[in-house]
């Protein structure tokens, strides 16, 4: 019967390896994508890659014979790569959807999957839903297995990508550009990528924690200061001109300056949209998930563009942005979107942007970051993360919700609260431009608590 198990969050469904991960539920989920599949066209195309983590080619494997058995025709690539290359290739080869074997920045303990429609973006709502009602009908008698025969070929999905980025982003420029850029891949599926497409000149990649290692050094495979103390040090000790991170399926991007100064993800939303619009003349509306920041709203006013607020999580941000035709959509995970590319996130893409931002603004990241504070004054930003016990959380979220719908704040930090939105978490609006926001996580037993002031 049903799996009560596997339920999809702001981006797919995750759990622990060998306790709700298990080959047994993926067949399930595999099962559901390709009936689901199979309403999309007569005989689907279908994608699946895969990231680093451990066991990450067999359950891969596990997908694409659910899939034979399914009568589906099946690309599955032949080495981790980004899930942003995944959601390229389903919009590339025309194909009905992806399944991404992959649980992005989450702890080692956990694997997962993303589901990506025919758009390429994460899956919406109501796809999302669908996808759920159908695995939680299905038993394991309902699968259908196969052995991957002639339909299930090996793809090498690179090439096209880099094709597909060079479109963006002038490859030949940011190769003779003397360029000392760090690469932190943090054993993620990224490596490889950056130095493909940037070596050949005068610029240099130096990729590190390129290698295999399942366990992501002990880290969680997120770049966020606390898990970049290795790429902080080495950037600190000169001798580059910019550190792109990107998390354990290469969607999510962190960038350190040439000083090794974390830059973070709200100022990093800032930097784009301001590069976009005064380096790249883009114009049109800009998305930002509500744990993004108000700089938006400045740097909108100065160029004339609309800024659309959506709850957290791409699937939200991604619609949104395919409905206005957005230049821009980002999340403070770290995730951002460009229009002419995927609706999706892409951390090489938004690595590279910022390469093309040194060439083009010939300052260093910190005078161009400068720059911007004095145009949209000063932000300050804090992400603080309570993690819950596992056994008790179901339990301590509807605590904690209950709790913060019956005694909402008047004030905080003895500032008036003047607006409240509480259809994603409760996100306070301050009489001094400030916010703070309280969320509890879908796919892990945290809540995130986020504020963005002046000092």
């Amino acid at each position: 019967m049903g799996q009560p198990a596997i339920k999809f969050g702001t981006d797919g469904w995750r759990g622990v390896i060998g306790d709700d991960f298990t080959f047994a539920n993926l067949r399930l989920v595999a099962q559901g994508v390709a009936d689901y599949l199979k309403t999309k066209a007569p005989e689907p195309l279908a994608v699946i890659g895969y990231d680093c983590r451990f066991g990450a080619e067999a359950f891969s494997d596990e997908v694409a014979r659910v899939f034979a058995g399914n009568g589906l025709r099946t690309l599955i690539f032949d080495r981790p790569s980004p899930t942003q290359v995944a959601s390229w290739t389903v919009i590339d080869r025309k194909a009905a959807g992806a399944v991404a074997i992959t649980a992005s920045h989450n702890p080692y303990l956990f694997n997962g999957v993303k589901y990506k429609p025919e758009t390429g973006s994460s899956a919406p709502t109501e796809v999302i839903r669908e996808l759920e009602e159908r695995i939680a009908r299905l038993g394991p008698d309902d699968v259908k297995r196969g052995e991957r025969d002639e339909r299930v070929q090996v793809y090498n999905p690179m090439p096209a990508y880099v094709a597909q980025v060079g479109r963006m982003v002038d490859l030949d420029t940011l190769r003779a550009a003397g360029l000392k850029v760090l690469h932190e891949c943090m054993y993620g599926s990224g490596y490889g990528y950056l130095s493909g497409m940037l070596d050949g000149g005068s610029t240099r990649v130096t990729e590190l924690h390129a290698e295999r290692n399942p366990y992501f050094g002990g880290v969680n495979p997120e770049p966020i200061t606390p898990n970049l103390a290795a790429a902080l040090a080495t950037m600190r000790s000169g001798g580059y001109d910019l550190c792109v991170a990107t998390d354990g399926d290469a969607d999510r991007v962190g960038i350190i300056d040439e000083g090794g100064r974390f830059i973070n993800q709200l100022q990093v939303y800032a930097l784009l949209m301001l590069y976009l619009f005064e380096v790249r003349g883009w114009r049109g509306p800009v998305v930002r998930a509500l744990n993004m920041t108000s700089m938006a709203d400045q740097l909108a006013k100065e160029f004339g563009v609309e800024v659309y607020e959506v709850p957290v999580g791409f699937k939200f941000v991604a619609p949104k942005m395919m409905e206005t035709d957005a230049v821009l959509g980002g999340e403070e995970s770290g995730g951002f979107g460009f229009r002419g590319h995927i609706p999706e996130r892409d951390g090489l893409l938004a690595g590279l942007f910022f390469a093309d931002m040194l060439v083009r603004y010939k300052k260093p990241i910190s005078a161009i970051l400068a720059d911007l504070e004095k145009r949209v004054g000063p932000h300050s930003y804090d992400r603080r993360d309570l993690r819950l016990p596992r056994e008790t959380y179901d339990h301590d979220r509807e605590v904690i919700l209950k709790t913060m719908r019956e005694h909402e704040p008047k004030t905080i930090a003895g500032v008036k609260v003047v607006r409240v939105r509480d259809d994603d978490g409760f996100k306070f609006y301050l009489a001094d431009g400030s916010w703070a926001l309280l969320r509890v996580s879908g796919t892990e037993p945290l809540v995130r608590l986020y504020s963005e002031a002046e000092s």
